[in-house]
């Protein structure tokens, strides 16, 4: 499965490694497309790809991370 998904991060993630992270917990690559970071905010668009289980993990420990997740499209 690959998910091409919109993020915005809070500030208060500004020195988290949440992509990192994001490939470290679960078994998921994931393709940076473009992305912008400041001390207030960031922006980022992924596509994330694995199994289809271990792609759903991975947009939920992002929304526990209070990170704003927009999908754009779902490939199976």
């Amino acid at each position: 499965m690959q998910v091409a998904i919109g993020l915005t991060f809070p500030g208060t993630l500004k020195d988290e490694a949440v992509i990192c992270d994001l490939c470290k917990k679960f078994n998921v690559n994931v393709i940076i497309i473009e992305a912008s970071f400041s001390n207030t905010t960031g922006w980022a668009i992924l596509k994330v790809e694995g199994e289809e289980d271990e792609v759903k993990r991975s947009l939920d420990f992002l929304g526990t991370k209070n990170i704003r997740l927009q999908k754009i499209e779902t490939q199976k």
